[in-house]
């Protein structure tokens, strides 16, 4: 007969005692448990001790969560929390220094647990904390264990960062300005830093003020690559909380620094491989970089301003100053504003009587006049050879270099995501934007040439103009699915995709659609798919046992704790624990909390999960709920969190979990996985039917013929 499901069965361990194995009523009070247990080994004043995990993080277990005790776990007889933070409190104050150090070693370990923290920080713990890291001068581990004591402390947010005083601040501050000061101190100064800017515009101001941008540079150019990532987390947490003149300023300042050059040559090429939260670090300098043209690109032409009315004259003087410079001061001013309607109609203006009004739609707006003057001033031969070229055309034939601008500038803004807020998760960044100056408009330039290469070759009119866009637009986004090094390989590939490339590479998917649209190859494709999608949660289920690093991401900040999950390879238990960084593929043994999969209930995804609920739906990105899923569990309904760290993670794993519970796999992945397998098998199948046509329908048998009369009468035979 099955236990009651309010009761599990677990050990309990303690120094020099024998272990107890007993059967835990879930029902019964936790002090009466701590009484029995302390009875059994003969130890008085059961209310000193308390009970914790022996794996893992060891957490202290308390009336909240006695619930997420399993069967099979151990536990370990232990100081009390109020006990061990009455005890620390006092050894932080020891005028030993051996006692001292140990006992921040043993806070900044046991700080992770909530309720050690609270116990602590009811102790006026912090205040002590302060005091040794204002009133020290020590710079080595025993500082160290005090800051990563005081980050653990934190992170529970029983205290605002507001509170700090101004003297720690200080001292935290010259840590990561001095030289001679432990890397692992510097390190952890740099993330008290990032994690204070966020919370006020105070506190902002004052890190920005203390710690220069050519001191943050300084920790970017270090070997230490730990170092090097905080520095850059920092960084990027000063810019994302900064107004918009304040990002615009220090962008330029890093730009003056050559900061791109840097990160391409020693970060992006570096010979050690890029981490995950470095790819998002410089995602994230990526579009911000990108979203300083946003204020352009929403504001509209201003006809009566007389800057804006120059750069427009500019692009027609650029191109036509030759032909019109010398007779343009004898004619009269009708003679003269018709020269110059004349030009700015060659230009590719549709209004161009007004040219000012094609600029009116934003966006682009006035991004689209800056590119166009960039390149007419950057590549004057470029631009004029465009411009005369086309003036020579026939009316029909020629391609409109302004209205192509404007329309070009809008399809980079779009694939390039040019004012959208940035994900906290995405780690996909261009490599070549970080290999050149003035990167936005450098493209533009690149693909001006694109537009009317393409136009040539597809021999296009005016009303063609929405089609040339099209494979424009093609071609720009399967070069950079290619993530080209730089910019220069960018224009190689891109000329090189020209219209009758694209042509063959449409042809070939709309064969493809064709011939897999075919009665008879459907049917095929049908029988087909039970093997194939067997072979899809085989898949997943591996990928389940070699298991996913995932990070814990709340709403103040991105974490740096990790956590690992995988499958027991007889797809029975799911094993997970919190793990180091650097650690990528850890032993199953060492994942302490496990979920078997028996008591799995459900499956939920995006905004079903409780993790996305908690957070405030303001502040709620899009990215985190496309990537958040979580699994309910056991009768007690608990949930295990999880945050993928990309979308293909994310279909790997709800697919897997689909698989377990028996259910059908959802996922896009799983889709594009079926689509490949049954396009390679029908391949594979059909190769002897290579340019043969197969009828929708079978051929009909004929008839039998009339003289079909093949037997033999043996019975004449016989007489």
């Amino acid at each position: 007969m099955p236990p009651p499901k309010d009761v599990v069965k677990i050990a309990i361990q303690m120094v020099g005692a024998i272990p107890q194995l007993i059967e835990l009523q879930q029902t019964k009070p936790l002090t009466s448990v701590l009484k029995d247990v302390c009875d059994a080994w003969s130890l008085p004043n059961a209310e000193r001790y308390a009970l914790q995990y022996v794996d893992g993080r060891q957490t202290y277990i308390t009336e909240s969560n006695r619930g997420e005790i399993k069967n099979g776990s151990i536990l370990r007889l232990t100081t009390s929390p109020d006990q061990e933070a009455e005890r620390l409190y006092s050894g932080i104050q020891s005028n030993n220094s051996d006692v001292k150090t140990d006992s921040l070693k043993k806070l900044a370990s046991l700080s992770q647990d909530v309720t050690f923290a609270q116990e602590f920080i009811n102790r006026n713990g912090l205040k002590q904390i302060f005091y040794i890291v204002e009133e020290g001068n020590d710079t080595g581990e025993m500082l160290a264990h005090t800051l990563k004591a005081f980050m653990e402390l934190m992170e529970h947010d029983f205290v605002s960062w507001e509170t700090l005083s101004a003297a720690f601040i200080k001292k935290i501050v010259s840590y990561v300005n001095l030289n001679a000061v432990d890397a692992s101190v510097q390190q952890l100064s740099l993330s008290i830093l990032e994690n204070m800017v966020p919370t006020s515009r105070l506190l902002f101001e004052l890190v920005k003020k203390e710690v220069t941008l050519d001191r943050l540079l300084t920790h970017l150019q270090v070997t230490n690559a730990q170092l090097q990532l905080k520095a850059m987390a920092l960084l990027i947490a000063l810019l994302l909380a900064a107004t918009d003149a304040e990002r615009r300023d220090m962008m330029d300042y890093l730009g003056e620094k050559n900061i791109r050059q840097f990160i391409h040559k020693n970060i992006i090429h570096s010979s050690e491989p890029l981490g995950d939260e470095m790819a998002h670090y410089l995602y994230v300098l990526q579009s911000v970089s990108l979203n300083l043209c946003e204020r352009r690109m929403r504001t509209s032409m201003d006809p009566y301003s007389q800057e804006q009315r120059e750069l427009l004259q500019s692009l027609r003087q650029t191109a036509f100053e030759s032909e019109s410079e010398a007779p343009a001061s004898n004619f009269s001013t009708e003679r003269r504003r018709s020269l110059c309607a004349k030009e700015f109609r060659k230009l590719g203006f549709t209004n161009n009587s007004n040219p000012a009004e094609d600029l009116r739609r934003a966006p682009p707006g006035l991004l689209a006049l800056d590119n166009m003057v960039y390149f007419s001033r950057h590549t004057p031969n470029a631009y004029s050879r465009f411009v005369l070229e086309n003036s020579s055309r026939e009316d029909k034939h020629e391609c409109p270099f302004a209205r192509s601008s404007i329309q070009l500038t809008l399809i980079l803004c779009e694939i390039l995501h040019v004012g959208e807020p940035c994900s906290e998760t995405a780690q996909a960044f261009y490599p070549m934007f970080f290999g050149q100056d003035h990167f936005f408009e450098e493209l533009f330039c690149i693909c001006i040439q694109l537009v009317n290469k393409t136009w040539k070759e597809m021999r296009a009119t005016q009303e063609d103009f929405d089609k040339v866009l099209q494979v424009v637009r093609e071609q720009i986004t399967r070069t950079l699915s290619l993530k080209p090094t730089s910019l220069e390989l960018f224009k190689t590939r891109v000329n090189a995709l020209n219209y009758s490339e694209i042509l063959k590479l449409r042809q070939t998917e709309r064969l493809h659609q064709e011939e897999t649209l075919a009665v008879p190859v459907l049917e095929l494709r049908e029988r087909l798919k039970p093997e194939l999608l067997e072979l899809i949660r085989q898949q997943r289920l591996l990928h389940l046992c070699e298991g996913t690093l995932f990070r814990k991401i709340s709403s103040r900040r991105r974490q740096d704790k990790l956590w690992y999950c995988r499958l027991s390879p007889n797809h029975k238990v799911l094993h997970y624990g919190d793990v180091e960084e650097g650690v990528h593929s850890p032993p199953i043994e060492s994942l302490s909390e496990k979920i078997p999969v028996a008591d799995m209930k459900m499956l939920l995804v995006g905004k079903e999960c409780p993790h996305t609920k908690e957070k405030s739906s303001g502040k709620q990105n899009k990215d985190v709920l496309e990537l958040a899923f979580s699994i309910v569990y056991d009768v007690e309904e608990y949930c295990l969190n999880f945050i993928a760290p990309t979308r293909y993670e994310f279909c790997l794993w709800t697919d897997g979990l689909n698989v377990l519970l028996g259910k059908e796999m959802t996922s896009e992945r799983m889709q594009t996985d079926l689509d490949v397998l049954l396009s390679m098998e029908l391949k594979l199948r059909l190769l002897d039917l290579e340019n043969i046509s197969i009828p929708d329908t079978p051929p009909p048998v004929p008839k039998p013929p009339s003289n079909l009369n093949f037997c033999y009468d043996f019975s004449h035979a016989e007489q």
